[in-house]
């Protein structure tokens, strides 16, 4: 039996597609699959139910089995230097937004770093695990949950769904292939893209970008400023009162909205 399942799981890889039921954390499952083996490059793991997902700065992300999207994929690249690896990022979130865009989602935007946003609410949001190999990135997991068809967000007001912000239903499949083709288009020939054009494409996604915000940093001081952009390496730039520009990592700093 053990065989069978080895042959069924080669069959799949082969086909560049991983369907699980049920899975902790795709991204984790992906990553240890990369350990044990060579995987082609461009494979995919997608699970019905995601147990135990994770975002940035540790965060949960729950799905519901049939009503939303959980997935993960793994890209290769080659003389991508590792001082450039933000544009991994950058590429995803608009990929994504831009997909987004042509199923007639409203208002989509990107809080920084990754989170999908529709008309002020967040929709989606994305985990890029990178692994470097000196002074290059060798390949990238990339973890995606979106809400497609739920309507109930108990105890989360700011989250929606594909559905709420649209009233239609949605094909899971379909969304699928649409995210996955934009995503990995974008990702080709990395290493030899224009990193200025990507990163004004991305702050043009820029949730409130050139608007008066509150931030709050881990020691829950809040403070007023405008975000004005990204720095090469995905640093938050926020103009303040008593600073023209400081620059923010991910765990020094959270938008409140």
């Amino acid at each position: 039996m053990k065989r069978l399942k080895d042959v069924i799981l080669n069959i799949i890889i082969v086909l560049n597609l991983i369907k699980l039921n049920a899975i902790d954390s795709t991204n984790t499952y992906l990553k240890q699959l990369a350990k044990e083996m060579l995987l082609p490059n461009e494979t995919v793991v997608v699970a019905e139910s995601q147990l135990a997902g994770r975002g940035q700065m540790g965060n949960g992300w729950c799905s519901k089995k049939g009503e939303s999207l959980t997935f993960s994929m793994f890209q290769t690249y080659e003389g991508l230097h590792a001082e450039r690896q933000f544009i991994i990022s950058m590429a995803v979130s608009i990929a994504i937004a831009k997909a987004l865009e042509k199923m007639n989602v409203p208002r989509i935007s990107v809080k920084w770093p990754n989170d999908i946003l529709s008309a002020n609410k967040k929709i989606g949001g994305i985990l890029i695990e990178n692994v470097l190999d000196g002074s290059f990135v060798r390949y990238s997991v990339i973890g995606f949950g979106l809400n497609v068809n739920e309507v109930d967000f108990p105890n989360l007001p700011q989250a929606s769904s594909l559905k709420l912000q649209t009233g239609k239903n949605f094909q899971l499949e379909e969304v699928l292939d649409a995210l996955l083709k934009n995503v990995f288009k974008s990702l080709k020939n990395l290493s030899v893209s224009d990193f200025s054009e990507m990163k004004k494409q991305y702050e043009k996604k820029l949730f409130r970008k050139e608007k008066i915000s509150v931030f709050e940093t881990p020691e829950r001081v809040r403070f007023n400023g405008i975000i004005k952009g990204v720095s090469d390496i995905g640093e938050l730039l926020v103009e303040t009162e008593n600073n023209p520009l400081q620059k923010f990592q991910m765990k020094e700093v959270k938008l409140i909205y």
